[in-house]
Formats: structure tokens, C-alpha cells, sequence
């Protein structure tokens, strides 16, 4: 038995030997089934991950759809308000010459209707001071019971015509 005197032919048989026993406690088996659900779940977070990005996606998809509507929200509400703005600047503007022309009629009535006043005032007070001079001219003038009837009926023709 030359065979067992070399000492690589002791480590073959135990080699063989370890291999048997780890046949024979079905280690195999136990490493490729370890393998195999240490495979599954790699498989099964990939398939996680894979989900989590497609909804990750389409939150990110979503979102940029609601920042454009947004933003397009935004540029109309914008646009509106200036509008809005505008048309309150024009109305405005119109009250305001409106008012401005309607208030420069008022003064310009005003105006004429002073005038007009003032005008018939000086046309009564030289009416009285005409009828006065009148009167006491006619009345040196004409003295008597004539002379004071001439003087009446002058200044009653005197004051229908100055009214």
C-alpha cells in the first residue's frame, strides 16, 4: 500500500471524504436553497425598486403637469388682473373728466347766474336812482295836485318797463 505513504494521497482521501460528508448532510442543497432565496430576494427588491421608481416617475410626471398648469394659472391670473387694472384706469379716467365737466358746468352756471344778478341788481339800483332824481325833479318842477299825479304815473311807467 504505497498509496497511503504519501501524504498528497491523505490529503485526496480526506478531501473526498469532506466532499461525501458535505454530500451527504445535503449542504449542496442548503447552499443553492440559500442561494436560491437570497436570489429571490434580490429579485423581489429589484422588482420593489423597479415599482418605486415607475410611481416615482409618475409623481414627478404629475407634479411638473401641476407646476405647468400652475405657472399657466399664474400667466392668466395675471393677465386678468392687468386687464382688470386697465379697464379701472379708463374708468377712472372717464368719472374723473366727467366729474372735472360737470363741475366746471356748475361754476360756469354759477358764473352767469352771479352775473345776471349782479347785472339786474345795477339795473334796479339805477332804476330807484333814476326814479328818485325823477321824483324830486318833478316834483320841484311841478308842484300841486297835477304836478303829484304826474309824478305817480311817471314812476309807476318807469318801474313796468325797468321789469
Amino acid at each position: 500500500m504505497e498509496f497511503f505513504r504519501h501524504a498528497e494521497n491523505w490529503v485526496l482521501v480526506s478531501f473526498i471524504l469532506f466532499i461525501a460528508l458535505l454530500v451527504y448532510l445535503k449542504v449542496p442543497a442548503l447552499v443553492a436553497k440559500m442561494l436560491d432565496e437570497r436570489a429571490a430576494k434580490i429579485s423581489k427588491e429589484l422588482d420593489e425598486a423597479k415599482r418605486l421608481r415607475q410611481e416615482a416617475e409618475a409623481l414627478l410626471t404629475e407634479y411638473k403637469k401641476k407646476r405647468s398648469d400652475a405657472e399657466a394659472e399664474a400667466k392668466d391670473i395675471i393677465a386678468a388682473a392687468k386687464a382688470e387694472a386697465e379697464a379701472y384706469a379708463e374708468e377712472s379716467a372717464k368719472k374723473l373728466k366727467d366729474v372735472l365737466a360737470r363741475r366746471q358746468a356748475q361754476a360756469e352756471q354759477k358764473i352767469a347766474m352771479a352775473e345776471a344778478a349782479a347785472v339786474k341788481d345795477v339795473r334796479a339800483a339805477a332804476a330807484d336812482l333814476a326814479m328818485s332824481a325823477a321824483a324830486a325833479l318833478l316834483k320841484d318842477a311841478a308842484s300841486g295836485k297835477t304836478g303829484e299825479k304826474l309824478v305817480t304815473e311817471s314812476i309807476s311807467a318807469v318801474k313796468a318797463r325797468l321789469q
